[in-house]
């Protein structure tokens, strides 16, 4: 498939705006929804790579990114394997565990209000 590039497209694709550096793809998304879910664990490479569903390859592909901005930090070492948690000193990573909390608070809520509406309605035909 060939790329057409207008002009619209090239000075983004040539300077992305700040989500777009970090969120490149749905794998380096699921990588960080793991290291924020669990930000109270660390754990090898390995276990990042098979707990998030990103591919070993892909995480090593992406890994630099996540170092580059600080984003996870080398806990300790159990033989061979370096253990890393997500560096909740980092104001990125905790404005992206804000994130992910405001997004699930969001998602109970609307999950909620379903219930609720479905409940009243049995309620009402039964009345």
């Amino acid at each position: 498939m060939i790329k057409t590039l207008n002009p619209e497209n090239t000075s983004k694709e040539a300077n992305p705006s700040g989500l777009e550096k970090i969120f490149k793809d749905s794998n380096m998304a699921k990588l960080l929804d793991f290291l924020t879910l669990y930000k109270n664990y660390d754990y090898s490479k390995t276990e990042i790579s098979k707990n998030s569903g990103v591919s070993w390859k892909t995480l090593y592909r992406i890994w630099p990114l996540l170092e580059q901005y600080n984003l996870v930090t080398k806990t300790r070492q159990v033989g061979r394997a370096i253990l890393y948690t997500l560096n909740k000193d980092n104001p990125i990573a905790k404005t992206l565990s804000k994130l992910a909390q405001e997004i699930s608070i969001f998602d109970a809520t609307k999950i909620a209000e379903q219930e609720l509406q479905k409940t009243c309605a049995t309620v009402a035909k039964k009345s």
